[in-house]
């Protein structure tokens, strides 16, 4: 599964719209049945409005029904010369849409490194904090 996810991942990267800061990402969501969702960021001129490849990746998973124990995995790739992790705000979406026990593979052509989703973000604020109010 590990390979797949990732393979999926360069393949989305391939689709990434990026011509202002030509920093291409590619994110591929697996789920435990095999099926695969793509993302790639897609950036904008007024840059608040570009979204992430993560973040593209679970919405598409998310709109097709699947749900956070539908999903295995998470690919996270670029061609950056360092690993390059998900921005705060995919962190917080990472959170709230996928178990904090699933694996996030992050690599580029040199290096690859697996994190789980609490890894990524200690001490997150979730749901359960709403319940203190």
């Amino acid at each position: 599964m590990k390979a797949t996810v990732i393979k999926q991942a360069w393949n989305a990267l391939k689709n990434a719209y990026a011509p202002y800061s030509n920093f291409r990402v590619g994110a591929c969501v697996i789920c435990h049945d095999q099926t695969c969702y793509l993302g790639a960021n897609v950036e904008n001129a007024s840059y608040g409005l570009t979204c992430c490849a993560e973040r593209n990746a679970l919405f598409a998973a998310y709109s097709d029904g699947k749900r956070a124990e539908d999903i295995a995995a998470v690919a996270i790739v670029s061609e950056a010369k360092q690993l390059s992790f998900p921005c705060g705000a995919c962190r917080q979406v990472m959170i709230e849409l996928l178990s904090g026990d699933t694996p996030v593979y992050i690599s580029n052509h040199d290096r690859e490194a697996v994190y789980t989703v609490k890894e990524l973000l200690p001490a997150a604020f979730g749901r359960e904090d709403l319940s203190n109010v």
